[in-house]
């Protein structure tokens, strides 16, 4: 079942793919096969996945039991869960994470953390922080077997799109969480850039900010794209990811939040160019 799911999202992801760059035998021979071995990786990543998130789920439930009477905000249990989001970059020799600026991010204190949105890989590579915050995430996550009931036991916060409800409900919940002196992480973008382009943020981080008087933490992503797409379940075989936490702004030295945000867009926008400026560009897989 998962060759055939895997096969059907490779066809779909090879159509909107550019053809072979040459007609020459020894070029589309090389095409072909960098092709199946993205396929290959790509299966034996997702059932690897899905064995080891079984296994990891008991595990998250038992770290959750032992440690809830005297860890009420679970900070233990998202230590956790940052090591099994991590175990598939410690596994994986062809994925290579670099994360700079941890001294910037608090252990206890409340901070808005935010970050460009490239692919569904960024999940796993912040959690490589290893510091305690609560995601605001879409709802439909929660849903998904074994990640999602883990992302309920450590009462991430949901959010459903477009939905003013939802959108009150989650700052609410945010604003309780840095209340308690616990950071939150936010996609201001919204939603993952397909372009690599940071797309305009929306403004809840930044109002929530200025509300709890707390600092701003720009996060810049950089080679996410290629862990998990946008688009598909078939994987490039190779990715290096940066992560660089850039020092806190200080929200009181803005009157609005419009003049905070695009001060931290921008800032995110300047580091990300920078930082692709100094990396080379990916080898073909």
């Amino acid at each position: 079942m998962m060759w055939n799911m895997v096969i059907g999202m490779s066809h779909e992801a090879d159509r909107r793919r550019a053809t072979p760059p040459s007609t020459s035998p020894p070029a589309a021979r090389l095409w072909h096969t960098a092709r199946a071995i993205r396929l290959l990786f790509s299966i034996v990543f997702w059932a690897f996945l899905m064995l080891s998130s079984a296994v990891l789920f008991v595990g998250a439930v038992l770290v959750w039991l032992v440690t809830l009477p005297f860890d009420r905000d679970g900070r233990i249990l998202h230590l956790y869960s940052c090591f099994w989001a991590q175990l598939y970059f410690y596994v994986n020799p062809l994925w290579h994470l670099e994360v700079d600026g941890r001294e910037h991010l608090p252990w206890r204190g409340p901070a808005v953390l935010v970050s460009n949105h490239e692919s569904l890989g960024d999940i796993l590579v912040l959690f490589g922080l290893y510091r305690p915050f609560k995601w605001v995430s879409k709802a439909s996550n929660f849903k998904l077997p074994l990640i999602g009931w883990n992302m309920r036991l450590n009462r991430y916060v949901p959010l459903v799109r477009g939905d003013k409800a939802s959108i009150m409900k989650m700052l609410a919940d945010c604003e309780y969480w840095l209340s308690r002196g616990v950071p939150i992480l936010m996609f201001p973008e919204g939603t993952r850039s397909s372009d690599g382009v940071v797309k305009p943020f929306k403004d809840g981080a930044f109002a929530l900010a200025l509300k709890q008087r707390c600092p701003v933490i720009p996060v810049v992503l950089t080679g996410t794209a290629r862990t998990l797409p946008k688009h598909g379940l078939v994987l490039e075989t190779s990715a290096r990811c940066h992560v660089q936490v850039m020092p806190p702004v200080d929200p009181s030295a803005f009157t609005d939040v419009a003049s905070l945000r695009d001060h931290v867009r921008n800032l995110i926008v300047s580091e990300k160019a920078r930082i692709e400026a100094l990396t080379p560009g990916p080898a073909t897989p």
